[in-house]
């Protein structure tokens, strides 16, 4: 029997390891601290085993077919990834494909196995809807080869009660302190835009979250947002004069920030990667949520086309989701995408390989419904009509 193999349990992992639970699939849960992989699941009728995370224990126990869901740290996406080849299991992650990662790409087809990746929030549902909006807009009367287009995908997790530091953490800082320091690239006027500091690039952004509501917000572009043209199908001949992939924050995030911005720039070397650590420890005592705390998520996809400098195609997906019962937003929205990607390999349907949130109109349609049904809210505007 498939056994579906959860490994780590942290604070972004509940909803979706309880879904599972409450599925038709074999789950065992696998965490460094047993109890709380336990606390997830107490109060389930039929609760999945919870086991200590050891990784040779791991391999003793996989079989083929079975499903690896590595919610662990990113250092450790690699080496559970070569395990499940070892063992002809497939992986699931909600991390980015890092280049090592892509190189097991060869062996996955061969093998005839998944290795599923970018399934959670950001990345994840953001390259869902990207992927409707592409879809929709090539097959509407609008479409001209010569259209402008502009894309923007910003998304951002905050405390729902803004605070005067305008951000909360839910894990370790480090990570956010860490890719302060990593340049982006994104298209800007038609012109290719590398940025080697966020706060260089940080704009506003007015997000239209529903047919009535907007909301201005900060953001910035992160990462190398290129690839991802040919990764949402983009044809290659398009006028793409606009295309990020970015960060939200609350208005007045970067003036809250402005001291941490400014020793980060005088940061260099193992005297700098100290310093580093003692300012996430520090952020983490002071910033960090409360229990129960409700968090907020905002994610907004957009795409336009302009023909003749004036709108002809715009459309966008909005969530704005907060921290409940069920979960925090943040949680909810990663793990959920998790689970589906987890049914999606057990049922067959995604291709052997190295890959993403997939791109096919019914998978991505049904995705963004199973989301909508858990009661998540995805909103569709059409800011022509509205």
């Amino acid at each position: 029997m498939q056994t579906i193999h959860w490994l780590g349990t942290g604070l972004s992992t509940g909803p979706g390891i309880r879904r599972l639970a409450q599925g038709p699939l074999s789950l065992v849960l696998w965490n460094r601290t047993v109890t709380k992989a336990q606390e997830i699941v107490a109060d389930l009728d039929n609760p999945p085993p919870c086991r200590e995370f050891k990784l040779d224990v791991l391999a003793e126990t996989i079989a083929p077919g079975d499903i690896l869901v590595s919610m662990l740290p990113g250092s450790w996406h690699t080496a559970i990834a070569k395990l499940s080849l070892d063992k002809a299991a497939h992986f699931v992650s909600s991390s980015y494909i890092a280049p090592d990662m892509q190189a097991l790409d060869a062996r996955a087809r061969k093998q005839g196995l998944c290795l599923v990746n970018e399934v959670g929030l950001d990345p994840g549902i953001d390259h869902l809807m990207a992927h409707s909006l592409v879809h929709d807009y090539k097959k509407s009367a609008q479409y001209a080869p010569d259209n402008a287009i502009y894309f923007r995908s910003y998304c951002g997790g905050f405390p729902s009660i803004p605070n005067e530091f305008r951000y909360k953490f839910s894990w370790s800082p480090l990570g956010v302190l860490n890719a302060l320091k990593s340049p982006s690239k994104s298209i800007q006027s038609g012109e290719t835009i590398e940025v080697q500091r966020p706060w260089h690039a940080i704009t506003g952004y007015l997000a239209k979250l529903s047919n009535s509501k907007e909301e201005t917000f900060q953001a910035y572009p992160n990462r190398d947002a290129l690839p991802f043209m040919q990764a949402y199908q983009f044809d290659p001949a398009w006028n793409v004069q606009e295309f990020v992939r970015g960060t939200l924050r609350l208005d007045g995030w970067a003036e809250a920030w402005k001291g941490i911005f400014e020793e980060i720039e005088t940061l260099q070397g193992e005297a700098g990667d100290k310093r580093l650590k003692e300012m996430s420890d520090e952020l983490w005592r002071t910033q960090a949520y409360q229990e129960g705390e409700p968090d907020r998520v905002v994610l907004c996809v957009e795409l336009e086309a302009r023909k003749n400098g004036a709108p002809v195609w715009h459309q966008s997906y909005c969530i704005d989701a907060l921290g409940n019962q069920h979960g925090t937003a943040m949680a909810r929205l990663v793990s959920l995408t998790v689970s589906l990607a987890v049914e999606a390999v057990a049922a067959g349907k995604i291709e052997p390989g190295v890959s993403a949130a997939p791109a096919d109109p019914e998978i991505v349609q049904n995705w963004l419904d199973a989301l909508t049904n858990t009661g998540e809210r995805i909103e569709r505007i059409d800011h022509l009509k509205t």
